[in-house]
């Protein structure tokens, strides 16, 4: 990630949304309308704050459009001792798509969210990096759409 801080130092996570925060302003007119909507949520970096925080969301579901329509669909799970709710991605017009496993971190039962960072894309697009607790994932789109709630229930479909 370019401006955001979620790595792995001395034993525990370091994570410091806060230079990115700084530059999101003078990015912002640059996303598309559903990720610039998503990365100023003001939940979205809130790390003490329990419902709109991608912070410890746990890797759910990867969905793949098997078609070439460009779709892709990412499923994050509350942890329970945070969130309310879990968060379902949907991609429109994925171009790159990748998941870089590290393997380092052997004790944990799940990937986590440390934290995401959403950049403007050379095409109109944008580019979402995930950090997790023992991989990456990074996304290159035409927009992202962000919803939080009982995803678990609503149809896949299309994005």
């Amino acid at each position: 990630m370019k401006y955001v801080t979620a790595v792995w130092d001395d034993g525990g996570f370091d994570v410091d949304p806060r230079v990115y925060l700084a530059e999101l302003p003078r990015l912002r007119a640059d996303l598309p309308p559903g990720a610039r909507s998503f990365a100023t949520d003001p939940g979205h970096y809130d790390i003490a704050g329990a419902n709109r925080c991608v912070k410890d969301l746990e890797l759910a579901g990867v969905h793949l459009a098997t078609d070439k329509s460009g779709g892709l669909v990412l499923d994050f799970a509350p942890n329970k001792f945070k969130h309310e709710s879990g968060l379902r991605v949907r991609y429109s017009g994925v171009r790159h798509f990748s998941i870089d496993y590290d393997h380092s971190i052997d004790w944990m039962s799940v990937d986590t969210v440390l934290l995401d960072e959403i950049l403007p894309d050379d095409d109109g697009g944008c580019r979402h990096e995930i950090a997790l607790t023992d991989a990456s994932i990074t996304v290159r789109c035409a927009d992202l759409q962000a919803v939080w709630g009982a995803w678990a229930e609503e149809p896949l479909g299309s994005p």
